[in-house]
């Protein structure tokens, strides 16, 4: 029997890394199905050549608890009617491990109607959605790093200017946002781009006498409401 080849793989998340892989085929026939897996189903689920011999109950064994149920329906499906399936779901191999995969194939019809085999790939994503959920963390501490800074260089600003403290240079900030119905950041933004700007002093006292203006009216407001 010949074995099968695995897959060259490629995750733009890790560089030049590969994802592990492995390819299957199941033969369906009366006495049952017969399975071939490449070297990396092995791996996948924690084995290696010759330590076991794959079987369903093997197979779904293997399936996350929470998954297997569905795996199960769609592997009887396709073993049914054929066509192509696409089953992403965790994986929990001999060591323990949980891998997320994606496992994707297609069951093949006999002259008679009936499948007589299903062939596919399995692919563990599991360092691809670790290294893309990292980036994703990290660009958010990057971004909330940056807000902060910009809001904070804004409210030095109008302390210097206002001979404020640090609180109520914040509160003029805040109510300058809430009186124009836009980001405290934005606000925050406009007024050190102001601050940096060739014509500095005249566009940003006028800028510091609007948030002083807006402030004062929502204070005003506020002691009306009440």
């Amino acid at each position: 029997m010949t074995e099968l080849s695995d897959l060259y793989t490629y995750s733009s998340a890790l560089g030049d890394s590969e994802s592990d892989a492995g390819t299957f085929r199941v033969d369906i026939g009366p006495a049952g199905p017969t399975f071939q897996w490449s070297d990396g189903m092995y791996r996948l689920h924690g084995y290696r050549r010759g330590e076991v011999v794959p079987t369903m109950e093997l197979l779904f064994a293997h399936k996350h608890p929470d998954d297997r149920g569905r795996c199960e329906e769609i592997v009887t499906q396709v073993s049914t009617t054929g066509g192509f399936f696409c089953m992403y779901h965790r994986l929990v191999d001999a060591h323990g491990r949980t891998r997320r995969v994606l496992t994707s194939g297609e069951a093949f019809l006999g002259p008679d109607g009936t499948v007589v085999a299903l062939e596919g790939v399995t692919v563990d994503l599991s360092r691809t959605l670790q290294r893309e959920t990292e980036e994703t963390a990290k660009e958010a501490v990057a971004g909330a790093t940056a807000t902060r800074t910009v809001i904070d260089q804004a409210r030095g600003i109008l302390m210097g200017q206002l001979k404020l403290g640090s609180d109520d240079a914040f509160q003029m900030l805040v109510s300058t946002s809430s009186h124009r119905n836009v980001k405290l950041v934005v606000v925050a933004a406009e007024l050190v781009k102001l601050a940096n700007s060739p014509e500095a002093r005249t566009y940003l006292d006028r800028a510091v006498r609007a948030i002083q203006l807006h402030s004062r009216t929502a204070h005003a407001g506020g002691r009306r409401a009440g």
